[in-house]
C-alpha cells in the first residue's frame, strides 16, 4: 500500500524513488518508511563497502538472534504486578554501609516535584533555546555552581558519570599536551570499575594507564616523582580518595605534575568541594568526578559526571556548554553555546563521542544545590567528617578493631582493620541486616551517610557480636 505524503519529508522521499514520482512503498523503502533506499540503491551501498547483502554487516551469534517469537505469555497488569511484587520481595533487605563512590544522601521532596514537571522531564537535548529557556537557565546555573566550587572557569553540563568523565579528561590531556609519551598515572586504590573505564577508553589512543603507590591512604609523593617524567601526559589523584582519606599533599601532587609538564586531574565531589581546599588554588588542570551525591540516590549504576577545566581548553571540552547573552529584545537569553561532539556537525573536528548528556539529572543537582544553599552544602560536608570520626571512634574501641587504619582525616568512609576474616565478617554482619565491603583478608570499608543516623547504633553492636 503506498504511504501518504503527509509532509515535505515524505514528498521528497517520494520524489527521490525515481525519475517518474512513482510513489515509496514500505517495499521499496527496505521495509521502513524512514530510510527509502530502493533496490538499486542498496545494491549500489552494498557494492561499495564490498558485501552481498545487508546481513553481513552484523555479526549476530545465532544464540542471541531473535527468531520471531519473544517467547512472553500475554498477561494482564494484576498478574505482572504479583509476580514483579514477588520476585522484588527475594531481595536482602540490608543497611548499606558501602560507598566507594555510591552515596545515598537525603534528597528532599522539593527535587522531586520540580525535576518531574513535563516541560523538565520530557524535553529533549535543548537545540532550540527559543522553547528551551527555563531547562538551559538550570544548567547554566549547575555550571556555575561548580565554577564557584571548583574555581576553574569552564564546566560543561554534562558527562554520563565519574568514569567517562576521567576517560574524557585522558583524552584532553593527550590532545593538549606535547608529548613524545603517552602515560596516565592513577593511584593504586583507584576502584577496579573506573580503571576498567577508563583503560577502555584510551584502548583506541596511544594512551597507557599505570598506578603509582598510595602512603597511608594518601598519594606516596617520592613513588609518584620516580615515576613521573616527560612522557606522562596526566596524573590524576582523589580526594576523599575511594577509601575516604582526604588527600593532604594535593598542591605537592600539582607541583610535581607540573614541573614534568603534564596536567594535574582531580577526583572529587559536589559535597567535599564545599568544604576541602578549592581544586584551582592546588594546581587542578581538570576536575572530574560524581555530581549524583545531589539529586539522586545511590543507584549502584547511573551517575552525573561532573567535568570542569580551565579556560585555555574550552574548545577541547566534551559534551555541551550552555552561555547566556541578550537577545534581540536585549533580555538575558541562554543558548548551547558550544558542542564540541560535532559528530552531527562535522565529524572530523569531533573532540569526543559522548553523545547524551545527564541533562535531567544535572536538573536534580542543580535543585538540590539551591535548596541547599551555600551553608546547607558546609554542614553537609562538616556531617560527612564527623559522622566518620565518631564512627571510627566507635568501633575502634571493640575488641580486635582498629578504626581507621590510615592516619587521615575521612569524609564519609573509612576502612577498618579485624583480627578475624574481613568475608567473614562481612557475611555475618549481612546476616544482621547490614552490607560492608571486604576489601582484604583483614580489611573491611565501611560508609554511612545522613541515612544511616538511626541504624549505627545497631550496627556498633552488630559488629561487636561478630568480631567477639
Amino acid at each position: 500500500m503506498p504511504l501518504a505524503a503527509t509532509n515535505g519529508r515524505d514528498r521528497r522521499s517520494q520524489q527521490a524513488a525515481g525519475d517518474e514520482g512513482a510513489p515509496v512503498t514500505r517495499e521499496s523503502a527496505g521495509g521502513s518508511p524512514y530510510a527509502p533506499h530502493g533496490e538499486s540503491e542498496t545494491a549500489a551501498m552494498l557494492s561499495a563497502v564490498g558485501v552481498d547483502s545487508a546481513e553481513e554487516l552484523f555479526d549476530v551469534p545465532e544464540s542471541v538472534r531473535f527468531d520471531g517469537e519473544f517467547g512472553i505469555d500475554a498477561r494482564g497488569e494484576r498478574e505482572i504486578r504479583e509476580e514483579l511484587r514477588s520476585m522484588l520481595g527475594r531481595n536482602d533487605d540490608l543497611v548499606e554501609l558501602l560507598g566507594r563512590g555510591h552515596y545515598d544522601h537525603y534528597v528532599p521532596s522539593l527535587v522531586d516535584h520540580i525535576s518531574q514537571r513535563s516541560e523538565f522531564l520530557t524535553s529533549y537535548t535543548q537545540y532550540q533555546p527559543e522553547i528551551a529557556q527555563g531547562f538551559l537557565q538550570v544548567l547554566f546555573e549547575y555550571q556555575s555552581l561548580f565554577v564557584e566550587l571548583t574555581g576553574l572557569e569552564i564546566v560543561n553540563c554534562s558527562m554520563y558519570d565519574a568514569a567517562t568523565a576521567l576517560g574524557e579528561a585522558a583524552t584532553l590531556a593527550d590532545r593538549v599536551r606535547s608529548a613524545s609519551g603517552h602515560r596516565v598515572l592513577v593511584p593504586e586504590h583507584l576502584r577496579a570499575e573506573r580503571r576498567d573505564v577508563l583503560a577502555n577508553y584510551v584502548s583506541g589512543t596511544d594512551l597507557t594507564v599505570e598506578s603509582y603507590s598510595m602512603a597511608d591512604g594518601n598519594v606516596d609523593l617520592a613513588a609518584l616523582d620516580d615515576l613521573l617524567d616527560d612522557d606522562a601526559v596526566m596524573v590524576y589523584a582523589e580526594t576523599p580518595t575511594v577509601r575516604g582519606a582526604i588527600e593532604e599533599g594535593l598542591g605537592d601532587v600539582a607541583d610535581l605534575t607540573h614541573d614534568n609538564d603534564a596536567l594535574f586531574c582531580l577526583g572529587s565531589d559536589p559535597i567535599a568541594l564545599s568544604l576541602l581546599e578549592e581544586p584551582a588554588s592546588v594546581g587542578a588542570d581538570v576536575v572530574v568526578g560524581d555530581a549524583s551525591v545531589l539529586g539522586l540516590p545511590a543507584s549502584y549504576g547511573m551517575g552525573l559526571g561532573l567535568f570542569a577545566t580551565r579556560e585555555d581548553y574550552v574548545r577541547q571540552v566534551p559534551g555541551r556548554l550552555v552561555g547566556a547573552s541578550d537577545d534581540a529584545g536585549g533580555r538575558r537569553a541562554y543558548t548551547l553555546t558550544l558542542q564540541t561532539r560535532e559528530q552531527h556537525i562535522r565529524k572530523e573536528r569531533a573532540t569526543s563521542n559522548i553523545c547524551t548528556n545527564q541533562a535531567w539529572v544535572a536538573l536534580r543537582t542543580a535543585i538540590h544545590a539551591a535548596w541547599l544553599g551555600p551553608s546547607g552544602l558546609v554542614e553537609e560536608a562538616e556531617r560527612a567528617v564527623e559522622q566518620a570520626q565518631e564512627l571510627a571512634a566507635r568501633l575502634d574501641a571493640v575488641p580486635g578493631v582498629e578504626a581507621p587504619v590510615h592516619d587521615r582525616h575521612h569524609f564519609r568512609e573509612f576502612v577498618a582493620r579485624t583480627d578475624s576474616s574481613a568475608d567473614e565478617i562481612a557475611a555475618d554482619l549481612a546476616d544482621r541486616g547490614f552490607a560492608v565491603h571486604a576489601l582484604d583478608d583483614d580489611l573491611v570499608q565501611i560508609c554511612a551517610t545522613d541515612h544511616d543516623d538511626a541504624t549505627l547504633d545497631e550496627f556498633v553492636a552488630a559488629f561487636e557480636e561478630v568480631t567477639a
